[in-house]
């Protein structure tokens, strides 16, 4: 069963450009790794000594947000729940771990974001190597017109990535939604930075392209 838009966060109703509704995120993320200021250390530390009542609380605060980047990745309602489970499961058995040079959401986050990726390789997606692979002619890459000429609204553009291939989508995602670069990227899905840039430039045409045969239907 896949999840319908509803379970995407930050959804609005007014249109935008597809340039906007891709780099809301990463841009939140580039402030975020500026400086942070962890509200929840106190609920974690509660964690580590083993307060279930702690662990619950963490859970909820946490759960949505985590759940929607489960469900980017791995675009399937059931599997996200499971991903979702595994992640908390995982986090709260390897707490001593967490050292707080981060906020504890980032450290759930990337928890989150390797479990989901681990499901979504299961399938065989397709991150296969181009450094030696001849493709032709690269893809022209996308221009600021390309991008400005299609107002939508966001759950347009959710829709598309959706209809995106697992490694498509995932580059696409983990780029331009969670923040990575293409060095994590590559260090994340075990692949070398000029499959990610490929990966991602051709996921950003392919996205494109969908997104104005959708209009025009």
């Amino acid at each position: 069963m896949h999840a319908t838009l509803d379970y995407y966060e930050g959804l609005y109703t007014e249109p935008i450009n597809v340039r906007d509704v891709l780099q809301r995120a990463a841009l939140k993320q580039k402030v975020l790794k500026k400086g942070y200021t962890d509200i929840h250390q106190k609920l974690v530390e509660s964690c580590k000594r083993g307060d279930r009542k702690a662990q619950y609380e963490l859970y909820k605060l946490y759960s949505k947000a985590m759940f929607n980047i489960c469900m980017r990745i791995t675009n399937d309602y059931a599997e996200a729940e499971d991903v979702l489970q595994e992640a908390f499961v995982d986090a709260f058995r390897k707490l001593d771990t967490f050292k707080g040079d981060a906020t504890f959401g980032a450290w759930l986050k990337r928890i989150v974001i390797n479990k989901s990726i681990n499901h979504v390789k299961k399938r065989k997606a397709d991150f296969v190597s181009v450094d030696n692979m001849d493709f032709g002619e690269e893809p022209p890459r996308t221009t600021k017109e390309d991008e400005m000429e299609l107002k939508l609204q966001v759950k347009q553009v959710h829709r598309a990535i959706q209809q995106l291939p697992d490694g498509f989508r995932v580059v696409l995602t983990l780029y331009l939604l969670e923040g990575y670069d293409h060095r994590e990227i590559s260090e994340v899905l075990g692949i070398s930075e000029s499959t990610s840039k490929s990966q991602y430039n051709r996921a950003k045409k392919r996205l494109l392209s969908i997104i104005r045969e959708n209009v025009l239907i």
